[in-house]
């Protein structure tokens, strides 16, 4: 290859650093960012921005107990299929896939895996998943554990998460007692 050709290159990438730069600098220059000095459209009804800046309190979730009595495990199941399976598995001694293998999760540890890198938050939680703790994890797993990795924004409807956690329950040679 000539020497030509290399101070050629050089010369073409240096030229395109150069432009790129110019081009950024001019278009910072040329525009600002200026906010609105009143609202354009005003909505009946509608919260100030102040105020919707702060976070909304989360209203107490419903105890699971008297859910889990009426709860249906073929609905869990069904539910756990569309929702959860494209990430965990439920056989015992199954894999992890992204998330954790469920099997036996119920009473057991927070990080009940073996060889499966839970993150920070889940970590630093002590204890088993307990049936109160699961129906929190599932309604919002980001809330029950900030940090999680866990990108599933949870299960809105109790009664849905009821019928999660019984058919989870099934998943164990020794379920835990219902409370």
């Amino acid at each position: 290859m000539d020497s030509t050709e290399v101070n050629k290159g050089m010369a073409a990438i240096l030229v395109a650093g150069i432009a790129y730069f110019l081009a950024g600098w001019i278009s910072a220059t040329l525009v600002h960012e200026t906010k609105p000095e009143h609202e354009v459209l005003k909505i009946e009804g509608a919260a100030p921005a102040e105020a919707s800046a702060e976070p909304a309190k989360a209203e107490p979730l419903p105890l699971i107990a008297p859910l889990l009595a009426k709860a249906d495990v073929a609905t869990g199941e069904s539910n756990v299929k569309k929702l959860c399976v494209s990430c965990h598995t439920f056989t015992e001694g199954g894999k992890a896939g992204v998330g954790p293998n469920l099997y036996g999760v119920v009473g057991a540890g927070r990080g009940h895996m073996e060889g499966f890198n839970y993150s920070a938050a889940i970590k630093g939680k002590a204890g088993n998943w307990t049936y109160e703790e699961l129906n929190a994890w599932l309604a919002k797993p980001a809330a029950f554990a900030p940090g999680t990795r866990m990108t599933f924004a949870g299960i809105k409807s109790a009664d849905q998460r009821a019928d999660v956690i019984a058919y989870l329950r099934t998943l164990s040679k020794t379920p835990v007692p219902l409370p």
